[in-house]
């Protein structure tokens, strides 16, 4: 039982640190090497550069290099260049219009690496350069344009960039992929401030005349209602008479039924007037010609009036 457990021991141990041991062994003497995808391997020995791997998976060095393999680790060295597609954007680039208004543009462009031998050796810094020469070419390309394309065709300045970088970044072995035209801004702060004024101006202008405009409608509108309005009262004005008229005419027929009407209206009218009336009996001598020829009273003041004072 006990050399179980010493077998098992041993076989755990055996598993968890000689094999790993060993296979390092073996990649240290260049027996086989492992390639990442998006990864590639450049072996160079004496200056020379002795194999390219590029295929992602294990890969035999001793079919590859040959005799050089178990040396190449040692004496030599093993370059792992990353080939996945990256991007960087380069933020206000300087321009001026074809007006003289100072801008600035910021642009956004991918690159791959698709020589790496080129990439190596070819300069010692492939994305610094690509950086540069992005910057130069849009400086380059898109200066002295019209205001209005600037600001409109930013489609046709990424192809316009992107055709003047390109045969450039190749010899690098650094391959320029899509390049695109993000933003384009204003450097001046007082041309910004001031076409923000005139933004601002022209928008209260656009506010005024609206307002203006529905003033107007709403005049129009009240206006014309006023006018249909007093058209038909005074259409009602001219036939009033002719329905008074009417009226009295049928009730002229009756002579006591008109003596009635005209009786009632006298008596609403000394009403409506507020005179001040004095009954005087009929048989009252003197009294008749004295309240005539006496003043006028004054009429009583109002509660509120009285109460006030």
């Amino acid at each position: 039982m006990s050399a179980f457990f010493i077998a098992i021991i041993a076989a755990f141990f055996g598993s968890a640190i000689g094999v790993p041991l060993l296979l390092g062994l073996i990649r240290a003497l260049g027996f086989y090497t492992i390639v990442n995808e998006g990864r590639c391997h450049v072996y160079v020995l004496f200056g020379k550069v002795a194999a390219v791997i590029d295929e992602p998976g294990i890969h035999f060095l001793w079919f590859k290099l040959g005799l050089k393999a178990p040396i190449v680790n040692w004496a030599g060295r093993c370059y792992v260049v990353d080939m996945r597609l990256d991007q960087q954007y380069l933020r206000s680039q300087p321009v001026n219009s074809e007006e003289g208004a100072p801008m600035g543009i910021g642009i956004w462009y991918e690159m791959y690496i698709s020589d790496p031998v080129a990439f190596i050796f070819k300069n010692a810094d492939p994305r610094g350069s690509l950086a540069a020469n992005v910057s130069n070419a849009t400086v380059r390309c898109l200066s002295n344009m019209p205001l209005q394309e600037m600001l409109e065709t930013r489609h046709t300045m990424s192809q316009t960039v992107r055709q003047d970088v390109s045969p450039k970044s190749n010899e690098w072995g650094y391959r320029l992929g899509s390049v695109y035209i993000r933003k384009v801004h204003f450097r001046d702060t007082g041309m910004i401030k001031q076409i923000e004024e005139k933004v601002v101006n022209r928008l209260r202008q656009v506010t005024s005349a609206i307002k203006q405009d529905g003033a107007n409608q709403v005049s129009i509108i009240t206006s014309t209602a006023e006018r249909q309005a007093a058209i038909e009262f005074a259409k009602a004005a001219a036939m009033r008479p002719s329905i008074v008229g009417a009226a009295l005419k049928e009730i002229s027929r009756d002579p006591a039924v008109l003596r009635a009407v005209f009786d009632i209206r006298e008596a609403q009218n000394i009403i409506d007037g507020e005179a001040r009336i004095t009954l005087v009996p009929e048989n009252s001598g003197i009294l008749a010609p004295l309240l005539a020829a006496a003043p006028p009273r004054a009429p009583d003041k109002p509660a509120t009036a009285a109460a006030s004072a």
